[in-house]
């Protein structure tokens, strides 16, 4: 076998190798269930928070 073809064949499995684990990854990640937005952002919560907890503190509450 010549060298053109030896490439074409390695390359050739090396895609559908990729193309293999891609697809595994991809049920993985859809197997974990719903996508859930991300988290707000809760820094407002806990300045009030400390706020409310320690009165003595000069920390302005948030919002």
């Amino acid at each position: 076998m010549d060298r053109q073809k030896f490439v074409a064949i390695v390359t050739g499995a090396i895609a559908v190798l990729i193309s293999i684990a891609y697809l595994l990854i991809v049920q993985i990640l859809d197997f974990r269930g719903e996508m859930l937005p991300a988290p707000m952002d809760l820094s407002s919560f806990f300045v009030n928070a400390i706020a409310l907890l320690s009165p003595s503190l000069s920390i302005p509450a948030v919002g």
